[in-house]
């Protein structure tokens, strides 16, 4: 038997080999048996094992699972999510998809979903698994936890794994009848989007966090600047902060124009609008920080405090220079 073939096709899977694997690197069924027997290798599944010694993870632990339930099998739900780096409980269920009706579809302990929709099932490896699509994860997640959708979308937005309206697609493609975690996933985009943007409550607690944490002044929501509701105002400031939603080339056309005419409109009424994502204010808060700070510093004289206290309240018009 080529030991080093054996070695090397287990190290590429996590620790496992399997019994098909195994014969292609010239070992026999029945020594495979009495590896089994001896202890020399450790049996998840019939003619799945892994090796003794070698780390045990919640990967290897999916993985074993695909490979059990044979040819086309794919981690799904919330093996998936886990994949795709969402956070799960370590007592999540395994959940493996299975596009083709097979004899080896029951596994002990793992569940197997064998579904009429087969739409979004092309394989994508994910830690050397394969797994379902992002989009299909997340039609799938809500029919067995509904709740976990949620946390799940936001994952999957701020690390733009997926566009707004890739998931809006997604609902369309897959709405239909006996489709049960659809309309979970329909909920949770509502939640976390208006318009390709987050929705009011989630940007104003990301936007309040952000300004307390590094000690910059008090942003008034949705201020009236020059005849245009702004996202923030940097309350006694020239500053308007504006959020372009979850990334600046998400954004349209009309939406671009309509954006640089107001822009325009603050800036002859005396305003500065720093620009940011949403995205940016989660995954790099520091930069978003920074250049707020930035932003300040320029309008005022050197040596003045930033504090909130030290900067007068005006609601209509921009503050003059330091």
């Amino acid at each position: 038997m080529d030991l080093q073939r054996f070695d090397l096709w287990a190290s590429d899977h996590h620790g496992l080999v399997t019994l098909p694997a195994a014969r292609r690197c010239g070992m026999s069924t029945p020594t495979w048996h009495r590896w089994v027997a001896s202890g020399r290798l450790d049996q998840l599944y019939p003619g799945v094992a892994r090796l003794p010694g070698t780390a045990w993870t919640r990967e290897q632990g999916i993985l074993a699972a695909v490979l059990a339930c044979g040819s086309g099998a794919l981690a799904s739900h919330r093996s998936a999510a886990h994949l795709w780096g969402v956070e799960r409980p370590p007592s999540d269920p395994i959940d493996v998809i299975l596009p083709v009706r097979t004899r080896r579809a029951d596994v002990s302990g793992v569940v197997v979903h064998r579904p009429r929709d087969h739409r979004d099932l092309a394989p994508v490896l994910r830690a050397g698994v394969r797994t379902t699509n992002v989009l299909r994860f997340l039609c799938d997640l809500g029919a067995v936890d509904e709740s976990g959708v949620s946390a799940a979308v936001g994952t999957v937005l701020l690390r733009t794994l997926a566009r707004p309206r890739d998931l809006q697609r997604a609902i369309n493609v897959h709405a239909r009848r006996g489709r049960h975690g659809v309309p979970a996933l329909r909920r949770a985009l509502a939640e976390w989007t208006l318009d390709d943007k987050p929705v009011d409550s989630v940007l104003e607690r990301a936007m309040s966090d952000l300004l307390a944490r590094f000690a910059l002044p008090r942003a008034e929501f949705h201020a009236v600047i020059a005849g245009h509701e702004v996202d923030f105002w940097i309350v006694g400031t020239p500053i308007v902060l504006e959020c372009d939603g979850w990334e600046h080339h998400g954004r349209t056309k009309v939406q671009h124009d309509r954006d640089a005419e107001r822009d325009n409109d603050l800036l002859l009424a005396g305003y500065v609008v720093v620009r940011f994502t949403y995205r940016a204010i989660h995954l790099r808060p520091a930069d978003v920080a920074a250049r707020i700070r930035a932003a300040l510093h320029r309008w005022c004289s050197p040596g003045r405090h930033l504090g909130a206290d030290s900067l007068k309240d005006e609601s209509n018009r921009a503050q003059k220079p330091c």
